[in-house]
């Protein structure tokens, strides 16, 4: 009897040792990194801008003696309809104190896109589905995609920084 309660005490006690040093071990670590607040960027409202115009202005001609024949009438726009938002350099508020990049903000059928936009690359800080649609992502090294999809619509945001600046496009289909 009396050496069962010898093992049994010897078990407890090499038990508890290696709990309290993996626990001491364990509790270093996790304090040091992994309880980090993540760092909050500031998003900027974007104003969703006026549909592009299905027809492009004719270029001024000059005037000429002899009368000239009427242009013929331009064709319609594709079905998705694409529109480009550049980015201005100075614009919006850095995201860090050491002026990381812009964070603006893309309002699509289906949800919103949060890009943060530096001079030479951006990264994407959220996307976030309206109710109902699904969000679908792809990243690559110089360009990102974000996709809304709800039964047969797809609306997506492009952004590519290929050797320029970040250049973000919409498509509404």
């Amino acid at each position: 009897m009396r050496s069962g309660l010898v093992q049994t005490g010897a078990w407890a006690l090499a038990t508890t040792a290696a709990v309290l040093l993996s626990w001491l071990g364990v509790s270093a670590v996790l304090s040091d990194s992994a309880f980090e607040p993540p760092a909050a960027l500031p998003v900027r409202h974007s104003p969703t801008p006026a549909p592009a115009p299905s027809v492009p202005p004719a270029p001024p001609t000059p005037p000429t003696a002899a009368p000239t024949p009427a242009p013929a009438a331009p064709e319609p726009s594709p079905t998705p309809v694409a529109e480009r938002h550049p980015v201005p350099s100075d614009a919006g508020t850095p995201s860090t104190p050491g002026g990381g990049g812009t964070v603006r903000s893309y309002l699509v059928p289906g949800g919103r896109v949060a890009v943060n936009l530096r001079p030479d690359s951006a990264e994407l800080v959220s996307a976030v589905p309206d109710p109902g649609w699904q969000l679908q992502m792809w990243t690559g090294d110089q360009w990102l995609r974000v996709d809304f999809t709800q039964a047969d619509s797809t609306n997506s945001v492009f952004v590519t920084w290929n050797g320029h600046p970040p250049d973000v496009q919409t498509v509404v289909r």
